[in-house]
């Protein structure tokens, strides 16, 4: 079933983003790959706060982030900046109007982009050969993100008056249902 989303998010991202003359593969496969892991909502919501409450917003996370400062682990880090840069993308991308409606648009951009530089600068300091794609990420967030926009518009639109996050998920929901039981 995962690799049927994964499949089904490619196909679109890819389309959606040849649309707009973004012939990158790697990236465009990326994307999916980040839509594909958030389409959990238990993924979406990774880390919770020392109260136990999960932890939805790149504040929070950052912050989150400097609580564990002294018992920073390269690797750890590594894992939280990616994860608050993948969560930047999908949530400035998928749901930029919520993001937008809480005056945090240019925020989750700015942080989203240091987050994958943070991301690329560790995998070069740790010799993995990635790094070059969060590089990517980072220079051109802002242009990912309103590409990823444009996609939720293309093909993830809610009805009028629906919930966005209540309209991507039905729409993942409906797809399921189709392709999923085809088998």
């Amino acid at each position: 079933m995962e690799n049927r989303l994964q499949n089904f998010f490619l196909n679109v991202v890819r389309q959606s983003f040849w649309q707009l003359g973004i012939y990158d593969g790697t990236v465009a496969s990326y994307v999916a790959d980040v839509l594909t892991e958030f389409a959990r909502v238990d993924n979406l919501y990774k880390f919770r706060g020392r109260s136990g409450r999960k932890v939805d917003s790149v504040v929070e996370m950052l912050a989150q982030s400097n609580d564990e400062a002294e018992e920073k682990d390269v690797f750890r880090e590594r894992s939280l900046r990616k994860y608050t840069g993948d969560y930047a993308l999908f949530m400035s991308g998928i749901f930029r109007k919520h993001v937008e409606g809480s005056g945090s648009l240019d925020y989750y951009i700015r942080e989203g982009s240091r987050s994958y530089w943070t991301v690329s600068e560790l995998d070069l300091s740790l010799y993995r050969t990635g790094y070059f794609l969060y590089q990517e990420l980072s220079k051109k967030f802002e242009y990912y993100s309103g590409a990823l926009d444009y996609t939720r518009k293309a093909y993830f639109a809610a009805a009028p008056g629906e919930d966005p996050f209540a309209g991507f998920a039905r729409q993942i929901e409906g797809w399921m249902k189709v392709n999923i039981t085809e088998n």
